[in-house]
């Protein structure tokens, strides 16, 4: 997936009409945030940085999955 645009801006948006999705991703673009600050180009991080980060928020027990982490969601999922 090629990154079009050089800021997180809209990184993750919502789909028209569907507010019960904004919650989840203020809450992405917050975790986002904490590696990446307002104003952090992307380009200026490295594959393995973001791929990194990636791990670390797939790593992370999500309330909404039951306290598991998506890693561990698409393993099943994948494996079903």
């Amino acid at each position: 997936m090629a990154v079009e645009r050089d800021d997180l801006a809209g990184s993750a948006e919502c789909d028209p009409a569907s507010p019960w999705q904004r919650a989840s991703n203020k809450n992405t673009n917050g975790l986002l945030r904490r590696y990446f600050p307002k104003g952090t180009g992307l380009r200026s991080h490295s594959p393995e940085d973001l791929e990194h980060v990636a791990r670390e928020l797939d790593g992370r027990p999500r309330k909404t999955l039951g306290w598991d982490t998506p890693a561990e969601r698409l393993r099943v999922l994948l494996t079903t």
